[in-house]
Protein backbone atom coordinates (compact mmCIF):
# COMPACT_ATOMS: atom_id res chain seq x y z
CA UNK A 1 0.00 0.00 0.00
CA UNK A 2 2.86 2.42 0.77
CA UNK A 3 3.87 2.48 -2.89
CA UNK A 4 0.69 4.53 -3.45
CA UNK A 5 1.81 7.17 -0.93
CA UNK A 6 3.01 10.58 -2.08
CA UNK A 7 6.22 11.78 -0.46
CA UNK A 8 4.41 13.89 2.15
CA UNK A 9 2.31 10.91 3.27
CA UNK A 10 5.41 8.71 3.53
CA UNK A 11 7.12 11.38 5.60
CA UNK A 12 3.98 11.64 7.75
CA UNK A 13 4.16 7.93 8.60
CA UNK A 14 7.84 8.26 9.52
CA UNK A 15 7.06 11.28 11.69
CA UNK A 16 4.16 9.36 13.26
CA UNK A 17 6.68 6.78 14.48
CA UNK A 18 8.69 9.58 16.10
CA UNK A 19 5.56 11.13 17.61
CA UNK A 20 4.58 7.79 19.15
CA UNK A 21 8.04 7.37 20.68
CA UNK A 22 7.97 10.94 22.00
CA UNK A 23 4.70 10.27 23.82
CA UNK A 24 6.06 7.01 25.21
CA UNK A 25 3.68 4.85 23.22
CA UNK A 26 4.54 1.32 22.16
CA UNK A 27 2.44 1.65 19.00
CA UNK A 28 1.45 4.19 16.36
CA UNK A 29 -2.12 5.41 16.75
CA UNK A 30 -4.30 7.59 14.55
CA UNK A 31 -3.31 10.58 16.69
CA UNK A 32 0.34 9.97 15.80
CA UNK A 33 -0.53 9.82 12.09
CA UNK A 34 -2.30 13.16 12.53
CA UNK A 35 0.81 14.67 14.14
CA UNK A 36 3.01 13.21 11.40
CA UNK A 37 0.77 14.62 8.66
CA UNK A 38 0.60 18.15 10.00
CA UNK A 39 4.26 18.42 11.07
CA UNK A 40 5.64 17.41 7.69
CA UNK A 41 6.87 20.76 6.29
CA UNK A 42 4.94 22.07 3.29
CA UNK A 43 2.70 18.99 3.26
CA UNK A 44 -0.87 19.24 2.06
CA UNK A 45 -1.97 18.60 5.66
CA UNK A 46 0.23 21.34 7.14
CA UNK A 47 -0.85 23.89 4.53
CA UNK A 48 -4.51 22.93 4.99
CA UNK A 49 -4.23 23.31 8.75
CA UNK A 50 -2.71 26.77 8.27
CA UNK A 51 -5.60 27.63 5.96
CA UNK A 52 -7.91 26.81 8.90
CA UNK A 53 -6.00 29.26 11.11
CA UNK A 54 -4.21 26.55 13.10
CA UNK A 55 -0.58 25.59 13.57
CA UNK A 56 0.95 22.11 13.68
CA UNK A 57 2.05 22.86 17.24
CA UNK A 58 -1.62 23.13 18.26
CA UNK A 59 -2.11 19.49 17.26
CA UNK A 60 1.14 18.34 18.86
CA UNK A 61 0.26 19.92 22.21
CA UNK A 62 -3.18 18.31 22.31
CA UNK A 63 -1.84 14.88 21.36
CA UNK A 64 0.81 15.09 24.06
CA UNK A 65 -1.90 15.90 26.61
CA UNK A 66 -4.31 13.14 25.64
CA UNK A 67 -5.05 10.89 28.60
CA UNK A 68 -3.06 7.71 28.54
CA UNK A 69 -4.80 4.52 27.64
CA UNK A 70 -4.11 3.15 31.10
CA UNK A 71 -6.15 0.48 32.79
CA UNK A 72 -9.39 1.95 34.16
CA UNK A 73 -10.19 0.38 37.52
CA UNK A 74 -13.73 1.79 37.60
CA UNK A 75 -14.57 0.40 34.16
CA UNK A 76 -13.08 -2.96 35.06
CA UNK A 77 -14.96 -3.03 38.38
CA UNK A 78 -18.22 -2.45 36.50
CA UNK A 79 -17.70 -5.83 34.81
CA UNK A 80 -16.58 -7.58 37.98
CA UNK A 81 -12.80 -7.29 37.65
CA UNK A 82 -10.81 -6.16 40.69
CA UNK A 83 -7.84 -4.36 39.16
CA UNK A 84 -5.92 -4.26 42.43
CA UNK A 85 -6.20 -8.03 42.79
CA UNK A 86 -5.07 -8.54 39.19
CA UNK A 87 -2.21 -6.06 39.71
CA UNK A 88 -1.10 -7.83 42.92
CA UNK A 89 -1.10 -11.23 41.18
CA UNK A 90 0.76 -9.90 38.14
CA UNK A 91 3.38 -8.22 40.31
CA UNK A 92 3.78 -11.34 42.45
CA UNK A 93 4.39 -13.35 39.28
CA UNK A 94 6.27 -10.89 37.04
CA UNK A 95 7.59 -8.23 39.39
CA UNK A 96 6.71 -4.64 40.32
CA UNK A 97 5.17 -2.54 37.56
CA UNK A 98 4.24 -5.54 35.42
CA UNK A 99 0.93 -3.96 34.32
CA UNK A 100 2.32 -0.45 34.01
CA UNK A 101 4.79 -1.13 31.25
CA UNK A 102 7.41 0.51 33.45
CA UNK A 103 9.66 -2.52 33.17
CA UNK A 104 9.75 -2.36 29.37
CA UNK A 105 12.33 0.00 27.88
CA UNK A 106 11.17 2.21 25.01
CA UNK A 107 11.06 0.31 21.73
CA UNK A 108 13.57 1.07 19.08
CA UNK A 109 12.98 0.52 15.41
CA UNK A 110 9.56 0.15 13.87
CA UNK A 111 6.51 0.56 16.11
CA UNK A 112 3.40 -1.38 15.06
CA UNK A 113 0.25 0.40 13.92
CA UNK A 114 -2.75 -0.03 16.19
CA UNK A 115 -6.22 -0.75 14.82
CA UNK A 116 -7.17 2.93 14.60
CA UNK A 117 -4.01 3.77 12.63
CA UNK A 118 -4.61 0.88 10.22
CA UNK A 119 -8.20 2.01 9.72
CA UNK A 120 -6.99 5.59 9.15
CA UNK A 121 -4.66 4.43 6.37
CA UNK A 122 -7.46 2.34 4.85
CA UNK A 123 -9.87 5.30 4.86
CA UNK A 124 -7.13 7.55 3.40
CA UNK A 125 -6.86 5.12 0.48
CA UNK A 126 -10.64 5.19 0.04
CA UNK A 127 -10.57 8.99 0.05
CA UNK A 128 -7.91 9.03 -2.69
CA UNK A 129 -10.02 6.65 -4.76
CA UNK A 130 -13.11 8.74 -4.12
CA UNK A 131 -11.35 11.77 -5.58
CA UNK A 132 -10.02 9.62 -8.44
CA UNK A 133 -6.44 10.35 -7.42
CA UNK A 134 -3.60 7.91 -7.97
CA UNK A 135 -1.62 8.75 -4.83
CA UNK A 136 -2.43 9.11 -1.16
CA UNK A 137 -1.14 12.36 0.28
CA UNK A 138 -1.28 13.87 3.74
CA UNK A 139 -4.57 15.56 2.85
CA UNK A 140 -6.17 12.13 2.54
CA UNK A 141 -4.74 11.25 5.94
CA UNK A 142 -6.40 14.36 7.35
CA UNK A 143 -9.72 13.38 5.75
CA UNK A 144 -9.47 9.97 7.39
CA UNK A 145 -8.68 11.47 10.80
CA UNK A 146 -11.73 13.70 10.52
CA UNK A 147 -14.02 10.92 9.30
CA UNK A 148 -13.18 8.28 11.91
CA UNK A 149 -15.03 9.77 14.85
CA UNK A 150 -14.05 7.02 17.29
CA UNK A 151 -10.33 7.83 17.19
CA UNK A 152 -8.10 9.99 19.33
CA UNK A 153 -7.10 11.91 16.17
CA UNK A 154 -10.72 12.89 15.57
CA UNK A 155 -11.00 13.99 19.20
CA UNK A 156 -7.98 16.29 18.76
CA UNK A 157 -9.40 17.83 15.59
CA UNK A 158 -12.76 18.36 17.30
CA UNK A 159 -11.04 20.06 20.27
CA UNK A 160 -9.45 22.45 17.79
CA UNK A 161 -12.86 23.21 16.30
CA UNK A 162 -12.10 21.47 13.01
CA UNK A 163 -15.15 20.02 11.29
CA UNK A 164 -14.97 17.37 8.57
CA UNK A 165 -16.64 19.79 6.13
CA UNK A 166 -14.27 22.66 6.93
CA UNK A 167 -11.28 20.37 6.67
CA UNK A 168 -12.46 19.00 3.33
CA UNK A 169 -12.80 22.54 1.94
CA UNK A 170 -9.34 23.48 3.20
CA UNK A 171 -7.67 20.41 1.67
CA UNK A 172 -9.42 20.84 -1.68
CA UNK A 173 -8.37 24.50 -1.75
CA UNK A 174 -4.80 23.49 -0.88
CA UNK A 175 -4.74 20.98 -3.73
CA UNK A 176 -5.93 23.71 -6.08
CA UNK A 177 -3.15 26.05 -4.89
CA UNK A 178 -0.02 24.02 -5.06
CA UNK A 179 2.25 21.87 -7.13
CA UNK A 180 2.37 19.31 -4.31
CA UNK A 181 -1.35 18.61 -4.56
CA UNK A 182 -2.79 15.17 -5.19
CA UNK A 183 -2.35 13.64 -8.60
Amino acid sequence: MFEKFASDAREAVIRAQDAARTTGSDHVGAEHLLVGAVTTPESVAARSLTRLGLRPGDVVVLVRHLPTEALDDEALASVGVDLEAVRAQAEATFGPGALDGSRTPPRRGHLPLDGAAKKTLEVALREALRFKQRRIDSGHLLFACARLDDTRAHRVLAQLGVTPQGLRQAVIATWADGPDGAS
